[in-house]
């Protein structure tokens, strides 16, 4: 059973994001600076694991996280408490972030790293380990929101949403 309340775990990070799409639209560069990129080992940014999860390309991207983060977000959050929500959301996904500039890294295949969705995919990982009768649903789901924006020519880090997915995946086994 959802509750209606307002102030929610989801809902704070869903402000968070709306707050720095705001801020990186008013920063020269904004999305360089927060996005996850070479300029992580250039300028020892580190910061960028972090902030990467909450800078976006655009208003339709921006929208369609956000979406999908309350969809989701606010089922799980529900279901498991709000500081184990918290750990998986943020700590899977700077893992993920981490483990995406380790892929960028090792292919040479560099690109600026923005969004929510490789948190958010951590969610979906471990939903869909801990309800199997949604797995085959969010299997299909994450293999589109991964591949079919490629094959319409939009450049997506496809390899943050598969790792995403893993890591919620191994989570799910130990929360």
């Amino acid at each position: 059973m959802r509750t209606n309340q307002i102030i929610t775990a989801t809902n704070i990070i869903i402000l968070l994001n709306l707050l720095m799409f705001g801020i990186q639209n008013m920063v020269e560069h904004g999305i360089l600076r927060f996005g996850l990129n070479i300029y992580f080992f250039e300028y020892e940014l580190y910061y960028q694991l972090l902030s990467s999860m909450f800078v976006h390309s655009g208003t339709f991207h921006i929208l369609m996280n956000m979406f999908v983060l309350y969809q989701f977000g606010s089922i799980i959050e529900e279901a498991i408490g709000v500081k184990r929500y918290l750990f998986i959301y943020f700590i899977g996904g700077v893992l993920t972030s981490v483990l995406s500039l380790v892929y960028m890294n090792v292919t040479g295949n560099w690109a600026n790293l923005v969004g929510a969705s490789g948190a958010i995919s951590v969610l979906f990982g471990w939903y869909a380990l801990r309800v199997p009768s949604e797995r085959t649903a969010i299997i299909i789901w994450i293999v589109l929101i991964s591949f079919a924006p490629l094959f319409l020519g939009f450049p997506i880090a496809w390899y943050a949403h598969i790792i995403g997915f893993v890591l919620g995946w191994i989570i799910g086994y130990i929360i």
